[in-house]
């Protein structure tokens, strides 16, 4: 979705750099912290070519639950990468289109992705961070996003 936005908006993206860096879920700490470094230097190098606005497709906040999730530890400097961005707007993917089974994503049964999707929640919540819920088919989805952002932009 964030790709299909920058070329809605004609401007750059960042893409999940884990998705570059890993092939499977087995990763150790060090693969994580290169994660969120990498892609904390990829949103810098990005915002400087952007027109007005730069879609992410993730963020270190992902990166921390991830981390959590998979290795029970967070290091520390992924919350030092996170304090680095700051970002005008969140939006929040409901789980109610159906899974896809992508190589990475392990997370296909309901109960597992209720969990995670309340872990983020909890997580923009602890931070005081707002966001828009994102729900609906693909076009529901996309019209709520271009009507946030052509929002933003006015």
């Amino acid at each position: 979705m964030a790709q299909k936005m920058a070329e809605h908006y004609n401007t750059v993206f960042v893409p999940e750099v884990a998705r570059e860096l890993i092939t499977t879920n087995d990763f150790n700490r060090e693969d994580i912290i290169t994660i969120g470094r990498k892609q904390t230097e990829r949103i810098f190098r990005q915002v400087r070519k952007a027109n007005k606005i730069l879609f992410c497709d993730t963020d270190l906040i992902t990166t921390q639950i991830y981390s959590r999730h998979y290795l029970g530890v967070v290091p520390p400097v992924l919350y030092e990468f996170e304090n680095m961005v700051a970002y005008d707007q969140y939006f929040l993917f409901d789980i109610d289109v159906p899974w896809v089974n992508d190589g990475l994503r392990d997370l296909g049964e309901n109960a597992k992705r209720q969990e995670m999707y309340s872990l983020f929640k909890a997580e923009l919540e602890r931070r005081n961070i707002s966001w828009i819920d994102v729900r609906g088919n693909w076009e529901e989805r996309t019209e709520i996003i271009t009507r946030a952002i052509d929002k933003m932009l006015d």
